[in-house]
């Protein structure tokens, strides 16, 4: 290919992202053209819903409703799918490839579900697979562990990943509202889906957490390995009582490597008040990584929204064009072959050590605390600090709240198990994990 001839740009889908796209290329047509070498040009957009929805403006440019039709396309470089999901993302993504087209997706579950298939397949036809725009939007994360920290080792990885869980947690914790207007508030927004699990439930977190992982710790481990738990258990009585503690709740995306063994966990989880990660607030995203050399880093930014978002995508289409036009040969897109990353060995919850905050609702009488402790007691569960507050008028049960010593997660779960079964506990209990060490 010529340089001079430019590079063509096929886009399949034209939502939120799509559309971004569109615009970023038009508004910033004559850089692009400066820092690749040659001009990107937008010649087949794909939407199934191109004549039925608004849309930017596309003069010039090949419109259809088949999305197979911008695979198809001889004239097409570099294929964008932007449609998101599994199916038919990811036969359209591993066509492209078999017909030498470079790809550049935001789809982090065909990546976290179908990464063995689409990584490999990139490098078994020797095309470029971009991908920056599949974890925390416009932050640059993908190329940061890929690139940025390639000399370093590691040791741990704490990201908040999922902006409309920050957004109802933090909106909990400065407004005093619980978490079911506050979910209806996001939706409103549009930052929650009208069916919200995907948010709410950790799984988003968890498939963004496959793929930090392979970057940042070099091996494989797959999204059921993943401990995933999300926030829906979480009442403004908890907010409150962290902030007491001087903690704040965040849903926490959490990878940390020892001896081998690797930790992959997604969670609410509290943090000091005072730690980098705890000011992240709305629905912006952040990952904090610690490692050998260079210690603490936080990468932050906006981890949603068009134009972000459309702003990473065209990162990656900007970094294949020029190497198009320079033919240089592609890289692995994870840094190293994907044979080389090895599956990792990935330690039980019922193995993690740590320390816990517990919140019971008892009922208000003489001994409840002692019959509870006694309990964290027998299981080895050491109390660091309780509170405990009278009952309102009307109301025959209070809160108990304890903030514990370093424990086993496989002993909490059965303390927890055996106190629910308390006749003067109301309810289930709640307990979420610490963590301290966020520089």
């Amino acid at each position: 290919m010529m340089a001079r001839e430019g590079v063509k740009l096929g886009l399949v889908g034209l939502g939120t992202v799509g559309s971004g796209v569109v615009q970023l290329l038009d508004r910033q047509r004559e850089a692009f053209a400066r820092k690749i070498g040659a001009p990107l040009q937008l010649v087949h957009v794909a939407s199934r819903s191109i004549d039925i929805k608004p849309h930017p403006p596309l003069p010039g440019v090949r419109l259809s409703v088949d999305p197979w039709s911008v695979v198809q396309d001889a004239e097409v470089d570099i294929v964008l799918e932007l449609i998101g999901g599994t199916d038919p993302a990811r036969s359209l993504v591993l066509e492209a490839m078999a017909r030498g087209k470079a790809v550049v997706t935001a789809n982090k579950a065909l990546l976290a579900l179908h990464g063995d298939e689409v990584f490999a397949a990139a490098e078994a036809h020797g095309v470029r697979l971009g991908f920056e725009a599949s974890v925390a939007g416009g932050i640059p994360i993908i190329r940061t562990l890929r690139e940025g920290f390639v000399a370093d080792r590691n040791k741990a990885l704490f990201g908040i990943v999922n902006g409309t869980c920050n957004y109802i947690l933090a909106t909990m914790s400065e407004d005093g509202a619980e978490f079911a207007p506050v979910l209806h508030r996001a939706q409103e927004l549009g930052l929650a889906e009208a069916d919200p699990r995907m948010d709410v439930d950790g799984i988003d977190a968890a498939q963004k957490l496959t793929l930090l992982i392979m970057l940042a710790f070099g091996v494989r481990v797959p999204v059921e390995a993943v401990y995933t738990e999300g926030i829906r258990q979480l009442d403004q009585i908890d907010i409150t009582f962290a902030r007491e503690f001087g903690y704040a709740i965040k849903l926490l995306a959490i990878a940390k490597e020892e001896s081998g063994v690797l930790e992959a966990r997604v969670h609410p989880t509290m943090i000091p008040q005072d730690s980098l990660l705890a000011g992240v607030g709305g629905a912006y995203n952040a990952i904090f990584t610690q490692g050998e050399a260079l210690g603490s880093s936080l990468q932050f930014g906006q981890g949603a929204g068009s134009l972000p978002t459309a702003a990473a995508v065209l990162s990656d289409v900007v970094e294949s064009a020029r190497a198009q036009t320079k033919q240089q040969q592609p890289r692995p897109p994870l840094g190293c072959a994907w044979a080389e990353l090895k599956p990792a060995a990935v330690r039980s919850m019922d193995e993690l050590v740590g320390e816990y905050y517990l919140r019971f609702m008892a009922v208000d009488r003489p001994g409840v605390l002692t019959q509870i402790s006694g309990i964290l007691g027998d299981q080895d569960i050491s109390i660091a600090s309780v509170i405990q507050r009278g009952r309102s008028d009307g109301d025959n049960t209070v809160p108990l709240v304890m903030r514990t010593h370093a424990a086993t997660e496989r002993n909490l779960k059965t303390a927890m198990t055996l106190v629910d079964q308390l006749p003067i506990v109301q309810g289930k209990s709640v307990y979420v994990r610490i963590e301290e060490s966020l520089g």
